[in-house]
């Protein structure tokens, strides 16, 4: 099978759910391409479009919920959004490059791309299989006007949400959100601390902002230093560079920073909690790794979604207000009691082999044509 495999670097979730896909594909034996539709009007055209994305969710996250909540009031309407008419543009971009390079899927991480294939499907140009893989525990705002062959969702707690906004039941699929391989299973703590060259004994929090290094991190850095003046704070500020510098210049000497690292599944089963935002992906990622997680601060919209699907069922505490709430949280989880319940409540909800169900459902797709 040829597949292809559509995202945006809007967010690295939506990239790294791809990843998984892709991953899980290959070890398949399937032959797989992973693409960016807007690079194909130019690099310009992608950077220009993640960039604006990323910026708004760094610097004014406000801005961001309240563009999110505006796109949850027009989607009442009874029209095509703004989001689907500006990326139907891209739609001969794709037909050409579909033309020149056939495939038998397509697997869209990211509305944006899933608006194009349904901005082409309208005008009648043929298009593959096409599966949606939503990447945040809710319907976003202009899921219900892509049209798509199926749509993998996160939960089997989320179909009647997808139903009632559209969505056929008969297309939707809760596979779960595609993690990779290195993030399934639970790993072994002591082997892991080794890899990393942390200490066997030591008290480990680990502080995670996603990709765009969001969520208040620096409030939430230094209300760990001040608390818990004897464990080990790891900050990881993802493309924040900012933010990176300012914990830099403050606290250096007292906790590791990093922008980025490809050991976090490591230092996830390393650490004893995981404060991280909110992210879907990043969260099916904790959740799969059985972390003992914190969600902090969330971003307005899908993010505010997601802590509260997880911190409804047990499977987060959830922080707004770092300074006043993330000890109390951090405290609570040196119970035992409450870190089993909250990793059972995890494998409970959170499907935990998403990718390789997904190649299952392309494979089983393609061999009944």
């Amino acid at each position: 099978m040829d597949a292809l495999i559509l995202s945006c670097g809007t967010g690295g979730g939506h990239n790294t759910a791809g990843l998984a896909v892709e991953q899980a594909l290959l070890a398949g034996g399937h032959a797989v391409t992973f693409l960016d539709p807007f690079t194909l009007k130019g690099e310009g055209t992608s950077s220009a479009v993640n960039h604006a994305y990323i910026t708004v969710a760094q610097r004014a996250p406000r801005v961001f919920g309240a563009a999110y909540a505006l796109g949850n009031a027009y989607r009442r309407l009874p029209v095509k959004s703004p989001v689907y008419h500006a990326n139907r543009v891209m739609a001969p971009y794709l037909e050409k490059y579909l033309a020149e390079n056939p495939c038998d899927a397509i697997v869209t991480t990211h509305l944006f791309p899933a608006e194009i294939l349904t901005g082409m499907r309208s005008r009648g140009i043929p298009v593959p299989t096409t599966v949606f893989v939503a990447t945040d525990y809710t319907c976003i705002p202009f899921t219900e006007e892509t049209n798509c062959d199926y749509y993998v969702i996160p939960s089997p707690e989320l179909t009647e949400e997808f139903v009632s906004r559209g969505i056929p039941r008969d297309r939707i699929r809760p596979l779960g959100i595609p993690v990779r391989a290195e993030f399934q299973g639970d790993g072994d703590r002591a082997a892991c601390r080794a890899r990393l060259g942390l200490a066997p004994e030591e008290k480990i929090i680990l502080v995670a902002g996603g990709s765009i290094g969001a969520g208040h991190l620096d409030a939430a850095v230094a209300t760990l230093l001040e608390e818990f003046p004897d464990t080990r704070v790891i900050a990881v500020c993802g493309n924040n560079k900012s933010l990176l510098e300012r914990l830099r210049r403050k606290y250096t000497d007292r906790c590791l920073l990093m922008d980025s690292t490809p050991h976090m599944a490591d230092y996830m089963r390393a650490c004893d909690i995981l404060v991280s935002k909110p992210g879907g992906l990043s969260s099916t990622e904790a959740a799969n790794l059985g972390a003992a997680l914190i969600h902090l601060t969330p971003i307005p919209g899908c993010e505010t979604r997601n802590m509260n699907f997880f911190a409804a069922r047990g499977m987060c505490l959830p922080v707004t207000d770092p300074q006043r709430e993330l000890a109390e949280a951090c405290r609570k989880l040196s119970d035992p009691a409450l870190r089993d319940s909250m990793r059972a409540n995890q494998r409970k909800y959170i499907p935990q082999d998403a990718a390789s169900q997904i190649r299952t459902l392309l494979e089983t797709v393609k061999a009944s044509k």
